[in-house]
């Protein structure tokens, strides 16, 4: 059982950044691919970004292309999202997500086997 906590949410104004980590608790992170998804309040969770088990491919959602990024550190067990260019419509809970298996561009939610708790993300305007 993967166990994922994420952290560096918090409230920033419009166009500032904000770096999310999601660090992982078992020895077998590098067999997952990772990603991440939000979830506005009244909203379904959405795909944000995905990045294969190396790290070496990536897949970003249209509303956030060019502005985040998404990165791995399989030393240390932990995916991250860098968020520039922040506006108030990406408030929302960010949650990290991983599957088994090597298909690194999947974006649906039942898609994925473990989940993080969630952090916040507030962009005021």
């Amino acid at each position: 059982q993967e166990q994922l906590v994420e952290s560096g949410g918090g409230l920033v104004q419009a166009g500032g950044s904000l770096r999310l980590s999601c660090a992982a608790s078992g020895p077998t992170f590098s067999t997952y691919t990772m990603a991440w998804f939000r979830q506005a309040p009244g909203e379904e969770r959405d795909f944000i970004a995905s990045i294969s088990r190396s790290g070496g491919s990536t897949r970003y959602a249209d509303s956030v292309k060019g502005r985040f990024t998404i990165s791995r550190d399989n030393a240390k067990n932990t995916v991250y999202l860098q968020m520039t260019s922040l506006k108030p419509e990406d408030t929302a809970v960010y949650y990290c997500a991983a599957r088994t298996g090597v298909t690194w561009y999947l974006t649906r939610t039942v898609e994925y086997n473990y989940w993080g708790q969630g952090t916040q993300v507030t962009v005021s305007s």
